[in-house]
C-alpha cells in the first residue's frame, strides 16, 4: 500500500478546497450565521445594558464608567492584530480559524459571567474590578471572534457566496440582539426578584451557556475551502501589505463611525425611556417594557435590513448603498429629536426604520471586508485574511467602546444623577445623545464612501484572476 505523506495530503486537501466553487449549503450558511448570534448574546447585552448596569446598578459614576470603556481599548489595539497574525499562521486538522470556536467558547462564557458578578467592594474596588473583568472578557471576545470573522474570508472563493453567508450572519446577529433586548429586562426582573444585581448575574449565565453551545454548532457545520499559501512573510510585511489597501482603510473608518453611532443610541435607550419618556418600567406590550419594546422593534428592523441586502446589492453597487443608507439613517435620527414624549408609536416607527438601514450597512460592511481581503491578495500576493479582519474587528470594538462611553460623558457633562428626577438640562443632554450625536456619525460615514474604490466589475476580474493563480499554485 502506498504511503502518502502529511505534506502531500495537506497539499491535496488545499487544492480541493481552493477549487471548490460550489454554492454553500443551507446548513452551512445557518451554521456560520449562528456564530454571530452567540457573539451578540454578549455584545448586544453589553451595548444595551452595560453602561446602565455600571451607573444605576453597580454604583460606578457615569464619567468613570465611560473612561473605563475607552481606556481598556488600549489592550484591544494590541490583542486584535496579534490574534489576526496568530490565526493566519495557525495549522491544525480543522484549519486556521475554526479551532478557536472550539477552544475559546468556555473561557468566553466564564468571563462574561465574571463581568456581572458584582462583588460588594469599595468605590475604588468596584472600578478596579470593572477594568479587570471588562478587559478579560474583551480578550476572550477577540480570541473567538477574530477567527470567526476570518473564517468568512475562506469559507468560499466566490464573492457572491460570501455575501450570502454574510446575510445569514447578520440575520442571526439581529436575532441574537433581539432576543437580548426583548428578554433581558424581563429575565433581570424575574430572576432578580427585585434585586437588579442578582438579576443581571443570573441572566448572563443563561446567555453564556447558549453561547458555548452555539459556537460549537458553528464549528461543527462549517468548512475552510480557501487554503492560501502558508504565511512565510514577516509581521512588518503583512502590515505593510495591509496599509496599502486603500479601500480597506476607508472601511475601517466607516466601521468605527457607524458602530459609534449605533452603540451610542442603543446605550442611550434605557436613559431616554426612563428619564425623557418618564417611564416606570411597567409592562407595555406582553412581557416587554417600553425600553424592551423600542429596542426589539428596532432590531426587527435590522433583521429585515439584513434580509433585504442581497436583493439591494443585486441592483446597486455596494458602496452606493452604503452612502444612501447612512445618510437616510442620519435624517431619521434628526426627525426623532422632534418627537413628543407622548408620541411613542411614532418614535418606534422612526427608530425601526433607522435600524433597518443599519441592518443593510453592517451586512454590506463585512461582505466588503472580505472583498478587501481578495483585493489585497491580488495586489500584493499576500493573503492576510486574519490580520485584515482582526484590524477591522478592532475598529468595530473601538467604535463600540467610544459609542458606549460617549453617553456616559454626556450624562456627566449635563449634570445627570442616577435614579433621581433629572433637570431640564440633563434631559436635553439625553435627547442629544439619543438623536443628534449618532446622526453626525452616520452622516460622516456615508460621505466617506465617496472615496471607496472597488466596484462589481473590478471584483469579478480579481476573483477570476485569483482562481487562476490558486489553481496554478
Amino acid at each position: 500500500m502506498k504511503v502518502v505523506s502529511t505534506r502531500q495530503l495537506s497539499g491535496n486537501l488545499a487544492m480541493n478546497r481552493t477549487s471548490d466553487n460550489s454554492p454553500l449549503s443551507f446548513k452551512e450558511k445557518v451554521g456560520y450565521g449562528l456564530g454571530d448570534m452567540a457573539s451578540n448574546f454578549y455584545m448586544g447585552f453589553f451595548g444595551l445594558f452595560l453602561l446602565y448596569y455600571y451607573t444605576d446598578v453597580y454604583g460606578i459614576s457615569a464619567s468613570a464608567a465611560a473612561t473605563m470603556l475607552l481606556v481598556t481599548k488600549v489592550v484591544d489595539a494590541i490583542s486584535d492584530p496579534v490574534m489576526g497574525l496568530v490565526a493566519d499562521r495557525t495549522k491544525s486538522r480543522w484549519g486556521r480559524y475554526r479551532p478557536y470556536l472550539l477552544w475559546v467558547a468556555i473561557p468566553y462564557a466564564l468571563l462574561g459571567y465574571l463581568l456581572f458578578l458584582g462583588p460588594d467592594f469599595s468605590a475604588a474596588g468596584k472600578l478596579i474590578f470593572a477594568y479587570v473583568s471588562y478587559t478579560l472578557v474583551m480578550l476572550a471576545y477577540t480570541a473567538i471572534n477574530v477567527p470567526y470573522s476570518g473564517l468568512l474570508a475562506v469559507i468560499s472563493p466566490v464573492a457572491e457566496e460570501r455575501t450570502k453567508v454574510t446575510q445569514y450572519r447578520f440575520v442571526f446577529a439581529s436575532l441574537g440582539t433581539l432576543v437580548v433586548s426583548s428578554l433581558a429586562p424581563f429575565l433581570v426582573a424575574w430572576l432578580g426578584g427585585g434585586d437588579e444585581l442578582r438579576g443581571f448575574r443570573f441572566t448572563i449565565i443563561l446567555f453564556a451557556i447558549l453561547s458555548v453551545v452555539i459556537f460549537w454548532v458553528t464549528f461543527a457545520t462549517t468548512q475552510e475551502r480557501v487554503a492560501p499559501t502558508l504565511q512565510k512573510t514577516s509581521v512588518k510585511e503583512d502590515f505593510s501589505a495591509l496599509l496599502k489597501n486603500r479601500s480597506w482603510a476607508i472601511l475601517v473608518f466607516v466601521g468605527i463611525l457607524v458602530v459609534v453611532g449605533l452603540i451610542a443610541r442603543f446605550a442611550s435607550i434605557v436613559y431616554y425611556v426612563k428619564y425623557y419618556l418618564v417611564d416606570s418600567g411597567a409592562l407595555y406590550f406582553w412581557f416587554m417594557s417600553k425600553t424592551a419594546f423600542l429596542s426589539s422593534c428596532g432590531l426587527i428592523g435590522q433583521l429585515f435590513g439584513a434580509l433585504c441586502t442581497p436583493y439591494l446589492t443585486s441592483r446597486f453597487e455596494k458602496h452606493h448603498l452604503m452612502l444612501l443608507m447612512n445618510v437616510l439613517h442620519a435624517l431619521l435620527l434628526v426627525a426623532c429629536f422632534f418627537v413628543s414624549p407622548d408620541d411613542f408609536v411614532l418614535l418606534v416607527l422612526l427608530h425601526s426604520l433607522g435600524i433597518f438601514t443599519f441592518g443593510v450597512v453592517i451586512t454590506l460592511l463585512f461582505s466588503m471586508y472580505t472583498d478587501c481581503v481578495e483585493y489585497g491578495e491580488w495586489s500584493t500576493g499576500k493573503n492576510t485574511a486574519g490580520l485584515t479582519v482582526s484590524s477591522s474587528m478592532f475598529s468595530l470594538k473601538f467604535g463600540s467602546a467610544v459609542g458606549g462611553a460617549l453617553p456616559g460623558f454626556i450624562l456627566a457633562g449635563f449634570g445627570f444623577v442616577a435614579n433621581e428626577v433629572q433637570t431640564d438640562t440633563a434631559v436635553f443632554g439625553i435627547r442629544l445623545m439619543f438623536n443628534f450625536l449618532p446622526a453626525v456619525f452616520f452622516l460622516v460615514s456615508g460621505l466617506l464612501m465617496l472615496g471607496y474604490g472597488l466596484n462589481r466589475q473590478t471584483l469579478t476580474e480579481i476573483e477570476a484572476d485569483l482562481q487562476q493563480r490558486r489553481a496554478s499554485a
